[in-house]
């Protein structure tokens, strides 16, 4: 079975990313084939360009190698290093009516954010559809507000294949339920468009200053706590097995502690549980060519696989003649 995901090079990686789709994928890549890369052209449709981009872009691989992404075991690539994605992204173009586009959650909400309406912005689905539809994927593991973009995907793949035949496999979106969507520090959905993000690199003190800064309910010392909509709690139990979880709801449930003393608590365990892992990317940033010939060859191995589709797209719809 082969899984895809990708990730834009948008800044420092936060836990959101982690669970929402670098986890799904590591642990997809133990058992399936498994197709991982770093979504530099979608980055430039929210102003990231020159060389931040690629600082950021290298970042991100150092990143995605040391949260486990295997290249042994998974096709990892930098996105514009296979052209034919954007040809597909043209092509396709062509078989998606403006009202899909218009429907589209993520343009709507980035341009609420703030982010400067233009074209790239609002066809990031045709892109992303050309990222899935390319490489023939049976999953594509999103997170909540991502599985409309893969219904589109298989929305314009359907219009294609009703007029040129069965060339594109109807791709399936996975969510992990309990996972998908990952409490921010103000309680919305993490993410830096919300400034709200615990990153998973980066200073000991730098991470718990943004930790004790979660919002929480203002509740006296001695009295019992609520845990099911606590943002700590809620951010915590991603980390957690289920005695951990049981032990740390009696801790609300029992009063003597304030909130601040489950911020300290999960602090710890994102520091412990991130420990072996910024051991790794302590090795991948100091050998940034071993990086580099990572990327190259993942990006070999998908040119493989994306030349013989393209060929049949041209052929298809006549730009080969």
């Amino acid at each position: 079975m082969r899984v895809l995901t990708g990730i834009q090079p948008s800044g420092d990686l936060h836990i959101g990313n982690y669970f929402g789709s670098i986890k799904q994928m590591v642990d997809a890549q133990k058992a399936n084939d498994t197709f991982a890369f770093i979504a530099n052209y979608h980055a430039m449709s929210s102003g990231n360009g020159g060389p931040r981009l690629a600082e950021l872009t290298m970042q991100t691989a150092t990143d995605f190698l040391a949260l486990g992404i295997d290249p042994d075991k998974s096709t990892f690539w930098v996105q514009s290093d296979v052209k034919d994605v954007l040809e597909l992204y043209w092509v396709l173009s062509a078989f998606t009516p403006m009202g899909l586009l218009e429907r589209a959650h993520s343009y709507k909400d980035k341009t609420a954010k703030g982010i400067a309406a233009n074209h790239s912005l609002f066809s990031y689905p045709v892109l992303m559809a050309a990222d899935i539809l390319l490489y023939s994927p049976d999953i594509v593991p999103v997170g909540k507000d991502q599985i409309q973009h893969v219904e589109i995907a298989r929305d314009i793949a359907i219009k294609f294949n009703n007029e040129y035949g069965d060339i594109f496999k109807l791709p399936e979106f996975k969510i992990e339920e309990n996972v998908a969507t990952v409490p921010g520090t103000n309680g919305q959905k993490m993410s830096k468009s919300y400034n709200n993000t615990v990153n998973i690199f980066g200073e000991e003190k730098k991470q718990l200053k943004t930790i004790k800064k979660i919002v929480t309910e203002a509740i006296p010392l001695e009295e019992p706590k609520e845990y099911e909509n606590c943002n700590v709690y809620n951010m915590a139990k991603l980390f957690l097995n289920e005695n951990e979880c049981r032990d740390l709801q009696e801790r609300y449930k029992r009063g003597g502690e304030g909130h601040g003393h489950f911020k300290l608590y999960l602090h710890d365990v994102i520091w412990e549980y991130f420990k072996p892992y910024r051991e790794k990317r302590e090795y991948y940033a100091s050998h940034q060519e071993e990086v580099r010939e990572i990327l190259n060859a993942g990006a070999q191995k998908t040119k493989e696989i994306a030349s013989p589709m393209i060929e049949k797209i041209r052929s298809a719809t006549g730009i080969s003649y």
